[in-house]
């Protein structure tokens, strides 16, 4: 796809990921690497004490999948000449619902903007990200990108 192409998708759904299970693991393993070991998140016996009922995954472990699992999961388009691609930052970001361990994620993207800079392309983009079998997402974000071109 180039550039051109994308373009004539804004407003419109640019890419649906894969599901990705949220595992005890993998929360353990953001909670060692950012340090936040708050027992709802590791403490499965004290955690089913609260109104969770279980451990829950930490809202940022939630939004830091938009960098891997839902880019590289059956979702975003390829685009010809890219040399790289680089986070910009995040508009908008909410957490609405609670991300029991063992739920399913996946990511719905939306392209809302496509701005020309000097050697590369930003693109804003409405992230969603559903929590299977909830009526609410668990979050969601504007991510912003720069793509060089």
């Amino acid at each position: 796809m180039h550039l051109d192409d994308l373009r004539a998708r804004l407003g419109g759904e640019l890419a649906l990921s894969e599901w990705v299970t949220v595992s005890q693991e993998m929360v353990s393993q953001f909670a060692d690497a950012t340090g936040d070991h708050q027992f709802i998140h590791v403490d499965p016996v004290r955690a089913a004490q609260t109104p969770f009922g279980g451990p829950v995954a930490h809202g940022f472990l939630t939004l830091s999948l938009l960098a891997g699992h839902f880019m590289t999961g059956g979702g975003f388009p390829a685009l010809d000449g890219v040399r790289m691609v680089v986070n910009y930052g995040l508009n908008r970001v909410r957490f609405i619902a609670p991300v029991p361990v063992g739920s399913r994620l996946r990511n719905r993207a939306t392209l809302l903007n496509v701005e020309d800079g000097p050697g590369y392309a930003q693109l804003t983009v409405a992230n969603t990200i559903e929590l299977e079998g909830s009526g609410k997402p668990a979050a969601t974000a504007e991510t912003v990108m720069r793509v060089y071109l």
